[in-house]
């Protein structure tokens, strides 16, 4: 009976989790970009992972509703979030400019200097840990979902969510490496950077916009 009460709040937090986290976004899209390159590829699947479990942790621990009783404090971070998803897509729609011939194809291709593992990870991080959509659907959503959940049974459900992070990330990790073919274009990087750039700018309006509203 513990086991399949135990298997079940796991199966809970799988099933919200890779439902949540299996869509286009800045963190999905910054670890496939990672992955069609090959640089630091683990690091950025390690830490995607560790954050999701740490948030949806923090979140069923109680902070979704400390965000919910203090709305000043959760404006701040979709504000914060609105400006740096708007300026990650600027800055994704700036590699379309054309450049001096021989440098863009280079650029492009991704053949320019590679950053180090901890220039990585603090992109990620700051991806991570400044998009408010993050905190929705960790913190937040299911943050209050697995709190309903009796007991011990909510360390279960965060694994759950823990998994199916693993399983996302895993997988977008090695669809990245399967583009890495399509991706010796330059062309193709100037695809995936003209999808990053919509994509953020986006976010940043919904998440302004949310703002307005609140």
């Amino acid at each position: 009976m513990w086991m399949a009460e135990t298997f079940s709040s796991w199966l809970a937090g799988f099933t919200v989790c890779f439902a949540l986290v299996a869509s286009i976004g800045a963190q999905n899209l910054f670890v496939l970009r990672q992955a069609v390159s090959g640089r630091h590829v683990h690091a950025c699947v390690a830490w995607c992972v560790l954050s999701d479990a740490v948030l949806v942790g923090v979140g069923v621990a109680g902070m979704a509703q400390v965000l919910d009783q203090r709305p000043a404090l959760a404006q701040a971070l979709s504000v914060g979030g609105a400006v740096f998803l708007l300026c990650y897509g600027l800055i994704a729609w700036s590699r379309l400019l054309p450049r001096r011939a021989g440098a863009g194809a280079a650029l492009q291709a991704g053949a320019a200097a590679p950053p180090t593992r901890r220039a990585v990870l603090w992109a990620l991080a700051a991806i991570t840990l400044l998009n408010p959509h993050v905190y929705l659907d960790t913190v937040v959503l299911m943050g209050a979902i697995g709190a309903r959940e009796p007991g011990a049974f909510k360390a279960a459900f965060v694994a759950g969510a823990a998994s199916a992070s693993l399983a996302w990330f895993l997988g977008l990790a090695l669809a990245g490496r399967r583009l890495q073919a399509w991706f010796a274009r330059p062309q193709s990087w100037r695809v995936l950077d003209a999808v990053t750039g919509c994509t953020m700018l986006g976010l940043a309006w919904w998440v302004w916009s949310g703002t307005q509203v609140a």
